[in-house]
Order: C-alpha cells, then sequence, then structure tokens
C-alpha cells in the first residue's frame, strides 16, 4: 500500500488530528520534524480540528497540551534510521519502534506513545523519514527537505 493510502485510511475518520515534528534543527536531517511543522504553520491552516506543535527533542514537554487539546489523531514525524535511501519516507508501527534508530531524544517514543494512549482512543501514526546526516547544519539536506514536502502536499491532498 502506497504511503498517502495508508496516510488516508489513517486519518479515514479523524475529528481533530495534531502533526507533532519532532527533532533537532541544528543537526541537519534531525531537524526535519521541526522543519515541516514550520512549514505547515506558514500555510496558515491551523484552525479547531488542526494544530501542529514544533516538539524538538522533548516530545514529552507537550503529553499535558496533548491530551488537553483532546485530539482523535496523532501524527508523529522524526528522522528515523531505516537502513533505506535518504529522503525515503514510511509509516513506522509503534511496535517496531524498538528495531529502528529514532533520532537525539531524551525520552524514548515508544514510552511517549504509551503514555498518550493510556486511558483514550488516540490513534497514532509515526512518519519516519531517512536522515543523510546528522551532522551540524541548521536545514536539512535537499533530499530530506524534498521528503518533507512531499508530506507536506501529501497531508494537505488528504485533509484539505
Amino acid at each position: 500500500m502506497s504511503f498517502e493510502s495508508q496516510l488516508e485510511n489513517f486519518l479515514n475518520d479523524c475529528k481533530k488530528l495534531i502533526v507533532l515534528g519532532v527533532g533537532n534543527e541544528l543537526k541537519s536531517d534531525d531537524g526535519v520534524g521541526p522543519f515541516i511543522i514550520s512549514k505547515l504553520k506558514q500555510e496558515n491552516m491551523e484552525n479547531d480540528s488542526l494544530l501542529f506543535i514544533d516538539a524538538q527533542t522533548v516530545p514529552e514537554n507537550f503529553t499535558g497540551k496533548i491530551r488537553k487539546e483532546n485530539p482523535t489523531h496523532l501524527i508523529i514525524v522524526d528522522a528515523c534510521l531505516m537502513d533505506s535511501n535518504p529522503g525515503d519516507m514510511r509509516i513506522v508501527d509503534k511496535e517496531d519502534f524498538a528495531d529502528i534508530g529514532i533520532s537525539t531524544h531524551s525520552m524514548s517514543l515508544s514510552f511517549f506513545v504509551k503514555f498518550l494512549e493510556k486511558d483514550s482512543d488516540l490513534k497514532i501514526i509515526f512518519v519516519g523519514i531517512e536522515p543523510k546526516t546528522m551532522e551540524w547544519a541548521n536545514a536539512p539536506t535537499p533530499k530530506v527537505q524534498e521528503a518533507a514536502n512531499n508530506f507536506i502536499k501529501t497531508l494537505k491532498g488528504i485533509i484539505l
């Protein structure tokens, strides 16, 4: 199934969506999550049923806000080492979190997801984008920026 089909299926019964970008924007491709959130915010699409959060490297700091907003769906976007080509993008099952390299965060994203799912019906997916480098730089590499723009285009095509 294509990435677009998977995302469309996930968002099928969405009433309120939060897109959470995770990563360190000072480490090149690791900053793809915040890069995406910045681009989405520039589109002025946020409303009562759509929220974008730049969580940087501390997604756990936003658990209260996420619970308060009470979304039906959460998309977490981050750089992810998946043994594929730079810029490759895929939906990673939360059961597979332990088998992949999820960038540079203090709290395990699998623990973060379990915490958010506790006592809620929140549906969560993780969109991983393969980095080329996580060296110090203030922007993602061109291939990763292209993947980020493709994600944004796909998301907009589904929700607008």
